[in-house]
Formats: C-alpha cells, sequence, structure tokens
C-alpha cells in the first residue's frame, strides 16, 4: 500500500476490500508513508533533506534523529491505524515493525553516491539507511498459519540492533519472495503503468527494467521492485490503483492493471 493513498487515510473502500479478500486468500500489507513521515517532521522542527542518485532516483535522507521519527511515524502511527481499521472490520490483523522478531534485517549502507546541486556525483555518509538482506519468513508463515494478517512497515533492524530506513516497494517485493507467494501487488494513485496515457496491460521483467528510464520516479521504483519480485520466484507482480470498488480483488482478476510476469 503505497503512501500516495495514505495521506489522507487508507481509503475505506481498500480497508473493506481487504477485508473480504482476507477471507479468500492470506494476505500480508506492507505499506509505505514517506509523506506523512515529512509531514510530522516538519511539526516537530526536523526539515527532512532529500538527495538524488545518479540514477535518478530521489529518496529520503535518514540521520539519527529522522531515523527515529521515521520509525515512529510508520510503526506508531501508520501501522497501527491500519491495523486498528482491520480490527474494525473483523480482521485479525497484527503490527509488525522490520524490527519485531528480526523480520526485516537489512545490511546499512556506508557510503551514498548522489549528485550535487551542481551536477557532480559526491560520496556522502549513509545515515540509516538499508537494504532488506533477510526476511523472517518463518514468523509470518506462523501468523498466517493461525489466521493473522500481518501489516509490515517498512523500518528494517541492522545487525547492530538499528532501525533502519527501507524503502516499502522493496520491502514488499522481498518479503513476498520470502514466503513463496503467488502474487505481489503494488497499490498507488494510478491504475498501473502508463504509455502516452494509456494503460500497459501485460510486461515481461526484460521489458519492465527497459522502460525504467521513460517514467516517473515513485512508478521507477514500483515497477523495479515488480520485476525484482518476479525475477526472484515470485510467479506474477501486479501494479494498480489503490482506490476504487475492490483494489485487490480487481488486482488478483487483472482489472484495470499493469501485470509483470
Amino acid at each position: 500500500m503505497g503512501g500516495s493513498i495514505l495521506k489522507e487515510g487508507a481509503p475505506d473502500a481498500l480497508l473493506d476490500d481487504i477485508a473480504v479478500q482476507s477471507g479468500r486468500h492470506q494476505l500480508i500489507l506492507v505499506h509505505g508513508g514517506g509523506d506523512i513521515v515529512t509531514e510530522v517532521a516538519r511539526k516537530l522542527g526536523k526539515e527532512q533533506r532529500f538527495i538524488v542518485s545518479p540514477e535518478g532516483v530521489r529518496s529520503r535522507f535518514t540521520d539519527k534523529e529522522t531515523a527515529e521519527i521515521y520509525t515512529m511515524v510508520m510503526s506508531g502511527m501508520i501501522s497501527a491505524r491500519l491495523t486498528a481499521g482491520l480490527a474494525k472490520r473483523g480482521v485479525r490483523a497484527v503490527s509488525l515493525s522490520g524490527m519485531d522478531g528480526s523480520l526485516l534485517l537489512a545490511k546499512r549502507k556506508r557510503k551514498l553516491v548522489v549528485v550535487d546541486e551542481r551536477g557532480r556525483k559526491v560520496a556522502i555518509d549513509g545515515g540509516y539507511t538499508g537494504r532488506v538482506e533477510r526476511v523472517n519468513s518463518g514468523l509470518l508463515l506462523g501468523l498466517l498459519g493461525e489466521g493473522y494478517l500481518p501489516v509490515i512497515s517498512p523500518v528494517a533492524i541492522s545487525e547492530g540492533g538499528e532501525p533502519l530506513n527501507i524503502d516499502g516497494d522493496r520491502a514488499a517485493s522481498s518479503t513476498a519472495v520470502a514466503v513463496e507467494a503467488d502474487a505481489v501487488a503494488f497499490l498507488t494513485n494510478v491504475q498501473g503503468v502508463l504509455d502516452g496515457g494509456r494503460l500497459v496491460e501485460r510486461l515481461t521483467t526484460s521489458e519492465a527494467r527497459a522502460i525504467l528510464p521513460s517514467i516517473g520516479f515513485g512508478m521507477q521504483k514500483k515497477v523495479l521492485a515488480a520485476a525484482e519480485s518476479v525475477e526472484a520466484g515470485v510467479r506474477e507482480a501486479i501494479i494498480c490503483s489503490g482506490t476504487g470498488r475492490s483494489p485487490v480483488g480487481g488486482a488478483v482478476r487483472h482489472l484495470g492493471c499493469t501485470v509483470v510476469s
């Protein structure tokens, strides 16, 4: 569930649909919420800094104070709200961060190469960001087996026990691969990948990687995560709108979305 559809809180129709689909499928929900983190941080007087990689990917620079705010918002606010919303609908949801039970173990990035204001490549401290290296799939499969729906916030833990900011789309991809999911769906605020305003309904992984330079930053991350999921063994990755009457049900039936396989 991308942060783009969480700015005003998760749409009721989406939570309703997750409740319905949880009776038909075993579901795991991974959420984002970077815009909410930025808003809360500014209210707390912590201005956020964003950096751009040589590939043109924009991301948050996470120092120690930002890591604490990020963890608070993702796990203590967004995840808690989603879990409460699902519980209200009779779903046995369990809120987890990647730190709980070392669910998402990540390697801290010591250095980052970024492009500065003059267009030069420079190396900076990696801060408190990481990339998932291992998922505690046993914890998730155990919860699923007992009829629970895990709600995961994208806060990983390093081997040194530090909270790390990780990309929500990559967290979803890593989780799907670890539990050998049949499918992973990336819910966003548009139908899927658009080419000249037209929806691209199907892509192979090679086609998905080929279009990366020509699509926007937000969609770029989802397409990359989708391709990585399928390449690692997930049968299909679906990029679809999280709004509308039955977003998850529609994704399962391949209605109005992009399917990477």
